[in-house]
């Protein structure tokens, strides 16, 4: 579990191809440090286990079905991910609660920047579009944000200055392909409901 406040940023190194799949490299100064084989962390959003550390490098293995279901087949060495280790049971939190399960990928449809704040209008995929509202929270590359407008086919939101500078957010540009994951708390609900009838 995860709160979708991003703890440091990683720059992707290499990706290398395993009779498993593919295996995830990236830098991050901040985390390695502190980083414990075997424990889940979110990359973009994304939960993986950390299957390596090597001096600032920690290592993921990626599963066929999570290049499927994620924006790591696009990213190239050099690209910036969100890094988020698990949620300590005595933790506040800050965000809100965040799987690690990511449940489609996105196209970023505009970007504006105001001032130092930046506006995101983002791809809605119809499958999922009843998981969202004004208001509520969704994560985008793993980054817990309120939905501020909403229309049938995108969303969008805003980012603030800090959360701009300290996560990949703001390097997006038009065309670019986010991760998503819709509100646990919608999904739960869905179901039970659907059970009812």
């Amino acid at each position: 579990m995860f709160t979708g406040l991003v703890e440091t940023t990683g720059i992707l190194r290499d990706f290398t191809d395993t009779p498993q799949g593919r295996r995830l490299s990236i830098e991050t100064p901040a985390l390695a440090p502190v980083a414990v084989l075997g424990e889940s962390t979110a990359v973009n959003g994304c939960c993986l286990t950390i299957a390596g550390i090597s001096g600032p490098v920690l290592r993921f293995d990626l599963l066929a079905e999570t290049l499927r279901a994620t924006n790591f087949g696009r990213l190239v060495p050099g690209s910036r991910v969100n890094l988020e280790r698990a949620l300590a049971a005595t933790s506040r939190l800050g965000g809100h609660f965040v799987q690690g399960h990511i449940d489609c990928t996105a196209t970023v449809l505009e970007v504006d920047s105001a001032g130092p704040d930046l506006g995101l209008g983002i791809e809605l995929p119809a499958d999922f579009a009843r998981y969202v509202v004004a208001k509520g929270s969704i994560a985008i590359n793993g980054v817990s944000l309120t939905v501020a407008r909403l229309e049938a086919d995108r969303f969008g939101v805003w980012i603030i200055p800090h959360t701009r500078v300290e996560t990949n957010l703001g390097d997006l540009r038009t065309g670019d392909h986010v991760n998503l994951e819709f509100d646990l708390l919608a999904k739960y609900t869905e179901r039970l409901l659907a059970a009812r009838h």
